[in-house]
């Protein structure tokens, strides 16, 4: 059965609340998916396009939930991880790349049965990870301000990006040749030229605690969440000038941009998602759709045209992945 068809089969009466702005729900809610005994917080998702398999960071259960789309079923939980945050599936190899906060280390799994092929130890504080196609390589975030740079093909750790200070979110620019990656301790956006590895920065102007970012390759903007006070800044690239900001939800953790429908989600602790679009050179809150507290991870799919959002277990309700279908 067709993994849309199978969302159906579950589809949930709450409807997603939308704005006045809006004529209807933007952000429609198909499916809760239950990831079993799962405790504490839920950090990154990342997707197996070709298996249609989400894989969910669950930090504060030391383990892996795996999640069949087209069964629309938890799949199996891996266990025995220390605290994972960022996790990232690498095609070309077939592999899962686990970043522990807890050891340091970054654990691999093959992709289709999830048997361990390899660990790379970082040291401290193994955070987001970023799979850069182009340059056939794999980025972790880690410790007080580094990008590992790992060789897929090996599995071993081949060089360090040295930042300011610990890398939280960042992306890879379309052209390949750039990296943008939010330093919040150092209150800066690091710009990183990938052939030379020289580092340059843009203030944050006061703004704090800037988690999530995404690229908007349409607009040629980068676009980072600011917890304090929460905020998006658009910054138009490559030059890192910031050409608008607009107040968001709060606890800021995730921001996609549906290229399609030309909008921003913004995904929030505070129990929402904002829905943004561009109006002129700015941009305004078209819609804010409910999720649940301390729901602040999630992951836009765009060749599937689902957001996941992931809600962490609450009084009477599992552990669960949330799927939203845009509209219309």
């Amino acid at each position: 059965m067709p993994w849309r068809a199978a969302l159906l089969l579950i589809l949930l009466a709450a409807p997603a609340f939308a704005s006045a702005e809006t004529a209807g729900p933007l952000l429609v809610l198909e499916a809760k998916i239950p990831l079993g005994e799962v405790r504490g917080r839920i950090d990154h998702l990342a997707i197996d396009l070709q298996r249609q398999r989400l894989i969910v960071a669950e930090l504060g259960n030391d383990s892996l939930g795996i999640v069949d789309l087209g069964a629309s079923k938890l799949l199996r939980t891996i266990a025995g991880l220390s605290e994972p945050q960022g996790v990232g599936y690498e095609p070309q190899s077939d592999a899962v790349y686990i970043a522990n906060a807890g050891d340091g280390s970054v654990r691999v799994l093959r992709g289709d049965d999830f048997a361990p092929i390899g660990r790379i130890e970082l040291g401290d504080d193994a955070d987001n990870v970023r799979v850069d196609a182009q340059n056939k390589r794999v980025l972790i975030g880690y410790g007080k301000g580094a990008l590992a740079i790992i060789d897929p093909a090996r599995r071993v750790k081949t060089g360090d990006i040295r930042l300011a200070g610990h890398p939280e979110g960042f992306q890879i620019a379309e052209s390949g040749t750039e990296i943008f990656v939010n330093v919040p301790d150092f209150r800066q956006i690091a710009i990183v030229d990938v052939a030379s590895r020289a580092v340059r920065s843009v203030s944050t102007e006061g703004f704090r605690a800037n988690f999530p970012m995404a690229i908007d390759p349409a607009a040629h903007r980068v676009l980072s969440v600011f917890r304090s006070p929460s905020t998006l800044l658009a910054l138009a690239s490559p030059e890192g000038r910031i050409a608008a900001r607009l107040a968001t939800c709060g606890d800021a953790d995730d921001v996609f941009v549906d290229a399609r429908r030309r909008r921003i989600y913004v995904s929030c602790g505070e129990g929402v998602v904002d829905v943004i679009a561009p109006q002129q050179e700015s941009y305004a809150r078209v819609a804010q759709v409910k999720t649940a507290a301390g729901a602040r991870t999630a992951l836009f799919v765009p060749e599937l045209d689902r957001l996941f959002v992931a809600v962490r277990a609450r009084s009477g309700e599992p552990a669960a992945i949330w799927v939203f279908r845009p509209a219309p």
